[in-house]
């Protein structure tokens, strides 16, 4: 096999990827990392914010219902990326927080990757509820991952908002057209972002836990 033959297996390779596919591929990377090394492990800010980017796309796949937090979580997401080349570390985020007693405060790196966190969290919750249940309907699979993972953090505004538009969101078969997925891929798939976001979001909890810094907010 020549240069020419690699370059077109790796670009078929890439092609083949659906948006769920990749965000699975990704986070299970990470997660090879955290569980190889441990939570102590000083993870990198630029792989942890590129997996993390991916996950905008299923945001997006969710229509209106869910555009308060793709909004939210791209803008944060670019945050984190621009920033990683300052700070290096998910560690360097929190300390140079710490020090500072910004951790809390508006648009402070530390307060970015907790609302990140949460939008992985609330993929990973939306995913669960989907596998769980054969209504055709998203919305109480939404309505109830959103409550879990979000509500709690978001103002009564924002919470009526989302809960309104829950009656916009696309169907189980729209969505699964959507993610250029049928049943079986896409049930295949979500366990794999599942069971590889839950080190992440572990991770992220122990940044702030480890601080002693409690985690309702």
């Amino acid at each position: 096999m020549d240069e020419d033959d690699v370059f077109e297996d790796a670009t078929t390779t890439t092609a083949e990827l659906t948006p769920l596919s990749a965000v699975a591929d990704a986070f299970e990377e990470l997660s090879a990392v955290v569980k190889t090394n441990g939570f102590d492990y000083d993870f990198d800010l630029k792989p942890f914010c590129d997996a993390c980017s991916l996950v905008s796309v299923l945001f997006g796949c969710l229509g209106i219902a869910f555009k308060f937090a793709e909004l939210e979580y791209c803008s944060k997401v670019s945050d984190l990326a621009e920033a990683s080349e300052s700070f290096g570390t998910l560690n360097n985020v929190l300390d140079f927080d710490v020090q500072n007693d910004t951790v809390k405060s508006p648009g402070s790196l530390s307060r970015n990757l907790r609302r990140v966190r949460q939008g992985l969290d609330l993929i990973r919750a939306l995913f669960q509820n989907f596998l769980s249940s054969d209504d055709c309907l998203l919305r109480e699979a939404a309505s109830s991952a959103y409550t879990n993972t979000c509500a709690a953090y978001h103002t009564w505004a924002v919470r009526t908002a989302v809960y309104a538009g829950m009656y916009a969101l696309p169907t189980r078969e729209q969505l699964l057209v959507r993610l250029n997925e049928n049943d079986e891929s896409a049930e295949r798939e979500m366990i794999r972002y599942i069971n590889a976001s839950l080190p992440i979001i572990q991770y992220v909890d122990n940044l702030y836990t480890s601080r002693n810094i409690i985690l309702d907010w």
